[in-house]
C-alpha cells in the first residue's frame, strides 16, 4: 500500500540572500537557487504517527487473517476440529480489524478509483516484484520458491488484464458482463466465461477450478 503522507510547516531559508532582502544564508532544504527559493516557509510533507501505525497494523492484521486460515485448514486436516474452527474465527476476527484500518487510512474510493490502484499495484507485482524475487530464488537455487513466484507473477498478470477491461466498463457506464468467473485453487488465475480443461499457468484441471460467486 502507497505511504499516506500528511503536512507540516517548517522554516525554509533561501541559500543566498535575494537582493534587497537579509535572510540567513543557509541552505535551503529543497536545494533551490535563491531565485526559486524566495520565501521563509514551507509546506513539506512528513508521514503522520497515526496514519504509519494504522499502515503497519493493516499489514499485521492482513498477513495474521491468511495465516490464522492456513492454520485452520491445517488443524482440520489433522483432525482437530474445534482447534481448526478457533483458528477460523480468529482468521475473520484480523479481517474485520484489516477493513476497519482501510476505513481509518481512507484507502477505500469508488469502484473506478480502487481499478486504478488495483491495475497499478498488480502490474508492479508481475513487471518488476515478482521477476526479481524469481531470480533470487533461482540464484539460491530454492525450486518452490521459484515455482510458486512464477505462477504468482503470471496469474497478477491476468488479473491485471482483468481490471483494466473492469475499468474500462465503469468509465463507460456500466458493470462486466454477465458472465460466469472461475478461480484455479492452485495458482491463483481467474478465467471468464467458463473454466478451462487444463490451467495455462499451472496445468490444474479445470474441474478443480472454483466458481467465484457474491
Amino acid at each position: 500500500m502507497r505511504g499516506f503522507t500528511g503536512y507540516i510547516t517548517a522554516p525554509v531559508f533561501c541559500r543566498v540572500s535575494p537582493p534587497g532582502q537579509s535572510l540567513p544564508a543557509e541552505i535551503c532544504p529543497l536545494d533551490l537557487p535563491h531565485e526559486e527559493c524566495l520565501c521563509t516557509s514551507q509546506t513539506i510533507p512528513s508521514l503522520m504517527t497515526t496514519q504509519k501505525d494504522a499502515m503497519d497494523a493493516f499489514a499485521g492484521e492482513s498477513q495474521a487473517n491468511r495465516k490464522y486460515q492456513a492454520f485452520s485448514e491445517k488443524a482440520a486436516a489433522e483432525g482437530f476440529r474445534n482447534v481448526a474452527t478457533l483458528y477460523k474465527a480468529a482468521s475473520e476476527a484480523e479481517a474485520i480489524h484489516a477493513k476497519r484500518l482501510l476505513k481509518v487510512l481512507g484507502a477505500v474510493g469508488t469502484t473506478g478509483k480502487n481499478l486504478e490502484g488495483s491495475v497499478e499495484g498488480e502490474t508492479h507485482e508481475y513487471t518488476s516484484m515478482y521477476p526479481a524475487f524469481i531470480k533470487d530464488a533461482e540464484a539460491e537455487k530454492k525450486s518452490d520458491a521459484v515455482l510458486t513466484f512464477t505462477h504468482a507473477m503470471k496469474a497478477e498478470e491476468v488479473h491485471a488484464g482483468l481490471y483494466k477491461k473492469a475499468l474500462a466498463a465503469i468509465k463507460a457506464g456500466h458493470d462486466l458482463g454477465n458472465e460466469k468467473i472461475f478461480l484455479c485453487p492452485v495458482c491463483g488465475n481467474i478465467e471468464i466465461g467458463k473454466a478451462p480443461d487444463k490451467c495455462p499457468i499451472c496445468g490444474v484441471l479445470g474441474k478443480q477450478f472454483k466458481e467465484i460467486t457474491i
